[in-house]
């Protein structure tokens, strides 16, 4: 039995690119149209390759966990200063948040925009939000045991505060049109910490 025609495009930058459209307009808002245009790809493509629009949400939302989110866990589980981790990947966040045209976190660009209701983007959305959780809780649970934190808040507390934080940031950056206000959220998230 033929194996049919190999694709002609490669199935994981067509998803970064897929991605990126979602990453900017939120699911909602990116048509079926645009994705095909930015992908490069034909209808009968993304439907043998990834499914509906759906399914191709759901994949890119792994594919930015597998890249982004990950690269923000890699910086704050790194060997070295615990805390030091922890500020270097606020400082990203704040300088990436702060460039003009910022599409600020997917995570949060969709958690605004989705319907409440599709309970299986709700759970996805949950998911890569407590592995971001989970490794400020790591990075800061490692800064307490090393001495660099007071342990007067627990970590998860911290953690918690973490996520929002970043979170308000990200959508902060969408808008704000001057570098000040993330900065100065970095500078005191930075001395509350140390104060915990």
């Amino acid at each position: 039995m033929s194996r049919g025609p190999n694709k002609q495009f490669d199935p994981e930058v067509a998803l970064s690119k897929a991605m990126e459209v979602f990453w900017a307009r939120g699911y909602e808002a990116a048509s079926l149209s645009e994705l095909l245009d930015v992908m490069g790809i034909g209808k009968k493509s993304l439907y043998d390759t990834f499914g509906n629009k759906h399914s191709l949400f759901l994949k890119a939302l792994e594919y930015y966990a597998k890249t982004e989110v990950k690269l923000m866990r890699d910086q704050l589980l790194a060997p070295g200063s615990p805390l030091e981790n922890l500020e270097i990947v606020l400082q990203n966040l704040q300088q990436m948040h702060s460039l003009p045209g910022s599409k600020g976190c997917m995570l949060g660009t969709n958690i605004a925009d989705f319907n409440t209701s599709d309970e299986e983007i709700a759970s996805t959305l949950r998911r890569y939000l407590q592995d971001v959780e989970d490794a400020f809780c790591t990075a800061i649970t490692r800064a307490q045991e090393v001495g660099e934190l007071k342990q007067v808040a627990k970590p998860r507390d911290l953690a918690r505060m973490l996520l929002c934080t970043t979170q308000g940031m990200a959508l902060l950056g969408r808008t704000v049109d001057t570098e000040a206000l993330l900065v100065s959220t970095v500078q005191a998230i930075m001395a509350l910490l140390k104060e915990s």
